[in-house]
């Protein structure tokens, strides 16, 4: 089906009503990214490439700052969790303020109408910019569109500074916390539940790895000037044969968010020493990103935002930028523990806000 033509003249809190109204659900991206693509593709002062649901628009004015090239990498996903009866967007007031409800008001759309806008609008920004808007970032991470411009479009990522559009409400979060995913296995012997001391019972003998996560104080590690609070969690568990069996096998799925100063290694390296007893298999793992506030781009950014930076404790994409060499950030609209909410639901006033602030910055 193909998608309404974006009318890119109207206020930004409209921009991401309409884009939220695109559903574009991981997998269904194909009708918002061809809205974007035409939306963009009309702006002469710039190029657009698109790379599967992924569109990437530039700037090339030849902005040098120090006699080298200065440009930043501006970036937003446009896919959504899956809906759950909350679109069409509907605008209601709560306490007070104007709000968008519906999914992907937070995560992400509004960030990403605060992109469209500007991108169309900012022909002569102070420096040159790479706008991204990217594919397939709620699923598996092998899908993930900003992966894939990375192994298909190196060139794109050549930038001083970047900016991820997550929800942050309104503040500069930098960097963010690594993330590591193990499974505790434990093996026994199978028997009849009538005669269970003839058998081991395997799920019994998860208890002491779960007694020491309960018992377990995360730590609070300083990282450049930020304070990231880590966590270890069991998020899983899975063990059974059937009412009357005892098992002979069970899993404990775990999940540690590290400070960014560690390693993937590192993590790797505390799971295996605090389940000593147990055999641990890791499932899934990704880096975190330092801060990143120190590069000058990220300063004059702080000072028009004109907020405290604070940490980003979940993991974002600004670990990829992060990877390439390139320091960012978070910043964007909306609370982002309502992000995936059915109640999802962002204030008119902090789009505004934050298209107002990057504005500013792009154009002083």
């Amino acid at each position: 089906m193909s998608a309404p033509a974006l009318n890119l003249s109207r206020d930004v809190a409209s921009i991401a009503e309409d884009l939220c109204n695109i559903e574009s659900v991981s997998g269904n991206e194909h009708a918002l990214a061809d809205a974007i693509e035409k939306a963009l593709i009309g702006a002469r002062h710039l190029t657009v490439l698109r790379d599967g649901d992924a569109i990437v628009a530039r700037t090339h004015l030849g902005r040098t700052r120090d006699n080298q090239p200065h440009c930043v990498l501006i970036a937003g996903h446009i896919d959504t969790v899956p809906i759950n009866n909350n679109l069409p967007v509907r605008r209601e007031t709560r306490d007070g303020h104007e709000v968008l409800v519906g999914r992907g008001t937070v995560d992400m759309k509004s960030g990403v109408a605060v992109q469209v806008k500007l991108a169309v609008e900012l022909a002569e920004p102070n420096v040159d910019i790479t706008w991204v808007f990217y594919d397939h970032e709620e699923v598996a991470a092998d899908l993930n569109g900003l992966g894939r411009l990375a192994r298909n479009h190196p060139e794109i990522f050549d930038a001083e500074f970047g900016i991820l559009c997550e929800p942050t409400s309104g503040l500069v979060e930098g960097g963010c916390n690594g993330t590591i995913h193990v499974d505790v296995r434990t093996t026994g012997i199978r028997a009849h539940s009538a005669r269970a001391w003839k058998g081991d019972n395997a799920i019994h003998k998860l208890g002491s790895a779960l007694s020491k996560l309960s018992e377990y104080k995360a730590e609070t590690v300083s990282v450049d000037g930020l304070d990231y609070r880590e966590s270890l969690s069991a998020v899983g568990v899975i063990g059974g044969v059937a009412g009357n069996v005892i098992p002979d096998e069970a899993k404990l799925s775990v999940n540690y968010r590290f400070a960014p100063s560690k390693s993937v290694d590192d993590a790797r390296k505390f799971l295996e020493d605090f389940f000593a007893d147990f055999e641990v298999t890791v499932t899934d793992s990704s880096a975190g990103a330092r801060p990143g506030l120190d590069a000058l781009a990220a300063q004059t950014f702080l000072a028009a935002v004109g907020t405290k930076p604070a940490p980003k404790y979940g993991w974002t994409d600004v670990a990829r930028l992060s990877s390439m060499g390139i320091p960012a950030v978070n910043f964007g609209p909306g609370d982002p523990s309502l992000a995936h909410a059915d109640d999802e639901h962002v204030r008119v006033d902090h789009i505004v806000e934050c298209e107002r602030a990057l504005r500013d910055w792009l154009t002083s």
